[in-house]
């Protein structure tokens, strides 16, 4: 397969520690530039060996080298900059959730299929082989009847004052951070949507962002869904099926590459047996490599537009009823 170029737009945490490392591993990616506002795009660039640095991301965009676009930058400027990079006929990877709302993916979406470019929302956790195995097990019957699903991420945020996650005009907010993995781990493990939705919250007292989220979601088929996030609590970052004869219980759901990558499924059934399944991969290289297939090969998305539109949807609902008060129907 050919090389696929890559430009970032932006010098986030998540680009240097997970995604450029991951674009080099993956062998058939080159980063060929990287921009940044806050200048540092050139430190960045002689850290990783990336040849151009620009100071400006329109310049980047601008850059005949580039073919695909990896945006980390704040939930706030997804939408801008994604419609912007499909403009300049960019591919991009944009990093969770894909806007701030439904509305906004459909405008984002709409830009790259009228410029034709591929657009992927950054969900790395779903590429690691696990939930796969999961999904094995669920369509055995070993575990029965699928009555209930409990997702729950959380960390520790210490730098309430200073972080970006607690900045309400960037999209803060532990539900826009955290809780789209459980929303989406639930859609995506269940293989439905929810018809109906109650979060409860607490927010913090002058940011005025999430920073603990309850929610309960019922699921077209009557299975209930659970699930719960936020910046307050030790990390921890998992889910379960609960079924009528056992349970699966993946307890590094999202964040297997703190344990170098080793995924951990665990079986519970109703006669006492407990199996463990150890299944190791690299999520965010597996993350690179289904981009550049689509890209060379055209390769089919193992995650559609619709379903895109789908998660913000719930994350629409979960914060109308964080509003409101009340149940919120889909």
């Amino acid at each position: 397969m050919r090389t696929v170029k890559w430009g970032i737009l932006g010098t986030a945490r998540i680009a240097r520690e997970q995604l450029i490392p991951a674009l080099q591993r993956e062998g058939h990616s080159e980063i060929v530039a990287i921009a940044s506002k806050s200048g540092k795009a050139r430190d960045v660039a002689d850290r990783f060996g990336i040849p151009a640095a620009y100071d400006d991301y329109e310049a980047l965009l601008g850059d005949p080298a580039v073919e695909a676009v990896y945006i980390p930058l704040p939930n706030g400027l997804h939408k801008e900059w994604a419609i912007k990079a499909a403009r300049h006929g960019k591919h991009v990877l944009c990093e969770k959730p894909s806007a701030l709302t439904s509305a906004e993916t459909r405008e984002i979406l709409e830009a790259c299929r009228e410029h034709n470019v591929i657009f992927m929302e950054g969900f790395m956790y779903r590429h690691h082989p696990q939930h796969q195995r999961v999904k094995e097990i669920m369509q055995s019957g070993e575990i029965g009847e699928v009555v209930l699903f409990r997702a729950s991420l959380h960390f520790l945020l210490e730098d309430v004052e200073g972080d970006i996650r607690m900045d309400p005009a960037l999209g803060g907010g532990s539900l826009y951070d955290v809780g789209c993995y459980c929303v989406h781990s639930a859609r995506h493990m269940l293989g439905e949507e929810p018809v109906s939705v109650f979060a409860q919250g607490r927010m913090h007292e002058r940011r005025q962002v999430d920073t603990l989220v309850t929610a309960l979601l019922r699921m077209n088929s009557g299975v209930r869904v659970v699930f719960d996030c936020g910046f307050e609590t030790v990390f921890h970052n998992q889910y379960e099926v609960v079924g009528t004869k056992g349970t699966i219980r993946v307890p590094r759901a999202y964040r297997p590459d703190l344990q170098g990558g080793e995924g951990l499924v665990i079986v519970t059934t109703d006669d006492g047996r407990v199996r463990e399944e150890k299944i190791i991969a690299d999520q965010y290289v597996l993350e690179v490599a289904e981009m550049n297939e689509m890209i060379v090969y055209g390769k089919a998305a193992g995650y559609s537009h619709e379903q895109m539109i789908n998660n913000m949807r719930v994350i629409d609902a979960c914060y109308e009823s964080l509003r409101t008060g009340e149940i919120v129907a889909l």
